[in-house]
């Protein structure tokens, strides 16, 4: 029996919007509509962070034990619980229980009570109106953390924190969560530190990672929705910042997390920001702050990591698997299991993207 047109008609169009593809998710649309990303993946991974089912693995710090690459150690955060120290095979070596503790960040050669040392620096959130600087040791040949006391950092939440190494001073930047940034200056002469807020820095909305280049005495922020700013990080310093990248949805979608830094002979080398809104990383010139490519970690043998928070980057031997340098990524979806933090070779984000070495 023929039917009508009308019926005909109407069947077509049913099946042409039960065929039809559901809409973009938020994520598929922001990476569309980004730069073109290269890919890589991780060879090694830490073991998850004891908090299950929460965002708690935040951010990584690496130290590079130059007489013994592969027993190199990374810090890294549960920002709901405390400090690990893992080693390069990813194995928990230690755990300090110091509860919320946000962003970290480690020097290796800081005079600490008449004592050469590894000193590890951490924003301290367990009182969110009253930031503080929580401060350890780390022992390398143990792989163990000591506490060594905390010291002011201003009113407000500790979110973000750098070290800085002058010539005559160390100093930590910490960045609490509305954008100001506290330079704050370390005594570590005695058994129990001391500090003392020498400026106040200010960015206009919530602001997070942050890495010094103590060549250049450069410091770099992070600011969420906004972008990647440059400040002078010496004490006398200006305090006015210098945009390097806006977060334009395109090179760096918002939010901009984590920040590191690779340097390269006396001035040049990148800084790297976690492209948090389209899980991918993205690289910057120190020379001239030209944009210079941006990467994803995805899945391979090991699994990729995505919603990047914090990231750390050293260059140098770290072994044979990490023989140029190593890249360090929270993964903010790890599976089925807890958060924890991704391990990638720096030759292979050079190779990816056609960095200079």
């Amino acid at each position: 029996m023929t039917r009508p047109l009308s019926v005909v008609l109407c069947a077509t169009l049913l099946l042409a919007a039960c065929a039809a593809p559901a809409p973009e998710s938020p994520l598929a649309q922001r990476i569309a509509n980004a730069t073109p990303a290269a890919t890589v993946t991780a060879r090694g991974e830490t073991a998850p962070v004891g908090t299950p089912n929460a965002d708690a693995a935040d951010d990584p710090a690496i130290w590079r034990n130059a007489a013994d690459p592969g027993q190199s150690l990374i810090v890294g955060t549960d920002k709901k619980a405390g400090l690990y120290v893992y080693g390069l095979d990813g194995k928990t070596r230690d755990f300090l229980d110091a509860g919320r503790v946000n962003n970290v960040d480690l020097r290796d050669g800081v005079g600490i009570a008449g004592q050469s040392g590894i000193l590890v620096a951490a924003s301290d959130r367990n009182d969110l109106a009253h930031a503080k600087l929580a401060l350890f040791r780390l022992d390398p040949a143990t792989a163990k953390l000591s506490a060594l006391g905390k010291v002011d950092a201003g009113r407000g939440e500790a979110y973000g924190v750098c070290l800085y190494r002058a010539a005559s001073a160390t100093y930590a930047f910490v960045v609490l969560k509305d954008g100001t940034v506290n330079q704050v200056a370390l005594d570590m002469s005695d058994a129990t530190p001391r500090g003392s807020i020498v400026r106040t820095l200010k960015l206009g909305s919530q602001a997070e990672g942050c890495a010094v280049d103590d060549r250049t005495g450069m410091a770099y922020v992070a600011e969420e929705d906004v972008g990647l700013w440059r400040f002078d990080a010496r004490a006398g310093g200006s305090a006015t910042p210098a945009r390097i990248a806006a977060a334009d949805g395109r090179n760096l979608v918002m939010d901009a997390e984590g920040v590191a830094i690779a340097p390269m002979g006396e001035k040049d080398g990148y800084v790297l920001v976690s492209s948090q809104g389209d899980n991918a990383y993205v690289a910057y010139r120190l020379s001239d702050h030209s944009y210079a490519g941006r990467f994803r970690v995805v899945d391979g043998a090991i699994g990729g990591s995505e919603e990047t928070d914090g990231i750390d980057l050293m260059l140098g031997d770290f072994g044979p698997d990490y023989p140029g340098g190593l890249f360090v990524a929270q993964d903010g979806h790890n599976a089925t299991a807890a958060q924890n933090f991704k391990l990638v070779a720096w030759d292979d984000i050079v190779r990816a993207l056609g960095l200079a070495r």
